[in-house]
């Protein structure tokens, strides 16, 4: 793992740059992480990281689909994870921003819509800052840039804790969806802020400007 972007205070979680890493490692992480919180032995916790190319398998198996086989995925050096995390296929590469909360949902009074909501909202803010409007589509997870999408939420939660989380396109090389069809959809075209603004901002400041919103929207409510 990488270096804390400390400072929790207020009751705001624990952030953590994990760099680029691989999925399984992080995957793995999380699950130590998310024990942990449940037994109270550490506080919220956010992982904020870059995969390498990997192509996720979700719980809604009718949504999990792919457009190449594993054998050619893997001469790719494009790793292929089945997890139990709500949608379908995704994928993660270098230049696309993720970040896994690892925080306690009754603790901050959300419901699991209400949570999914949060990220969502995250989402939409710190594109914003650079300079892409992004909505949500109802009925589905994620945001959206007119038809396009930007951003997945994908999450699970165990006994109040939750794992999984959100991934944002900012300046990755969108041809690795062309390997799957997005949560199940047809037909959907993935953007990213690169496309949209034709601008490839720094990672460490889309990083500083994502733990802010963070520490802003997962604070703890004062008793």
């Amino acid at each position: 793992m990488k270096s804390s972007i400390k400072e929790p205070a207020n009751g705001s979680p624990d952030i953590i740059d994990c760099g680029l890493a691989d999925y399984r490692l992080i995957l793995a992480h999380q699950h130590d992480l998310r024990e942990k919180r449940r037994l109270g032995e550490l506080p919220d916790t956010v992982l904020i990281v870059e995969h390498r190319p990997v192509i996720t398998l979700g719980a809604r198996r009718s949504a999990n689909r792919l457009l190449a086989n594993k054998a050619d995925l893997a001469r790719r050096n494009i790793d292929v994870v089945e997890i139990r995390r709500g949608g379908g296929t995704t994928a993660h590469n270098p230049g696309q921003l993720v970040f896994y909360p690892i925080i306690h949902l009754q603790q901050l009074g959300l419901g699991i819509s209400e949570y999914v909501r949060m990220l969502e909202t995250i989402g939409i803010e710190l594109l914003e800052e650079f300079g892409v409007h992004s909505e949500r589509r109802k009925g589905l997870a994620g945001l959206w840039v007119g038809h396009k999408k930007i951003a997945s939420v994908g999450v699970r939660v165990s006994k109040f804790v939750t794992l999984h989380g959100m991934a944002i396109n900012i300046r990755n090389d969108l041809s690795i969806f062309d390997l799957l069809i997005p949560c199940g959809l047809e037909g959907v075209e993935m953007t990213s802020v690169l496309k949209e603004t034709g601008r490839s901002p720094s990672m460490t400041n889309v990083k500083k400007k994502l733990s802010l919103l963070l520490r802003k929207h997962l604070q703890k409510p004062t008793k």
